[in-house]
């Protein structure tokens, strides 16, 4: 069984119960004149995530394991967008990339560089966790999935709220520090330290290359 050193403690994880999670990385919130950086955010604290992602999802796919990636956006009638949601603004309305956060516009689907391949899973959400409201559990269970790897944006918001949901439902997670990303460091910093504080209360920090090596250990 792959082992990983991380905090609070080493993570072991078998292959055939574990899942990679890829949340939202999705070209409104990553790339250069999209939405996150129409509000003011530096993008490029989401978008150094990339190359380490890339790498850790080639070495997840050579060892045939499942990616199950996420996309948060709204059908376009804005019928399941929550009013406080749409009272902060921005949502449904046009953007460098289409209409912001709605299925379909360009803006709300993957960057290139980590774009589902056939086969992989993509679950649309309307929330910022990955359980509310859609089919991620029965997606899961089909996987015999028990713990999963959680990379993505943001650490403090959509990770996050992930992270939770799935402690709640049991699942050990295991976040990658330099695979997930904040627009502000500060809540990157203390994001992670939250998660893992007091014995791992929602689970457990590493580093993509620590992942790879176990894997490739294993062979």
């Amino acid at each position: 069984m792959p082992t990983v050193d991380a905090t609070p403690g080493p993570f072991s994880f078998d292959t055939d119960s574990t899942v990679l999670l890829v949340i939202d990385m999705q070209r409104d919130f990553l790339l250069p004149g999209g939405f996150g950086e129409s509000l003011g955010n530096d993008v490029s604290q989401l978008s150094r995530t990339i190359e380490p992602l890339s790498t850790l999802m080639a070495a997840w796919r050579a060892a045939g394991l499942p990616i199950v990636h996420t996309r948060e956006g709204h059908l376009p009638d804005l019928s399941d967008c929550p009013p406080a949601k749409l009272a902060r603004g921005g949502i449904g309305e046009q953007g460098a990339f289409g209409r912001i956060l709605v299925r379909g516009e360009y803006g709300h689907d993957i960057v290139d560089e980590l774009a589902p391949v056939d086969g992989e899973i993509v679950v649309d959400k309307p929330g910022k966790g990955a359980f509310y409201a859609t089919e991620l559990s029965g997606i899961l269970d089909k996987f015999g999935a028990r713990r999963l790897i959680v990379t993505g944006v943001t650490t403090e918001v959509c990770v996050h709220t992930t992270v939770r949901e799935a402690n709640d439902r049991g699942y050990d997670c295991l976040v990658l520090a330099d695979c997930v990303g904040s627009y502000f460091p500060e809540f990157q910093r203390v994001g992670l330290e939250m998660i893992a504080a007091q014995g791992g209360i929602f689970g457990w920090v590493a580093d993509s290359p620590t992942v790879i090596a176990a894997l490739q250990e294993q062979k």
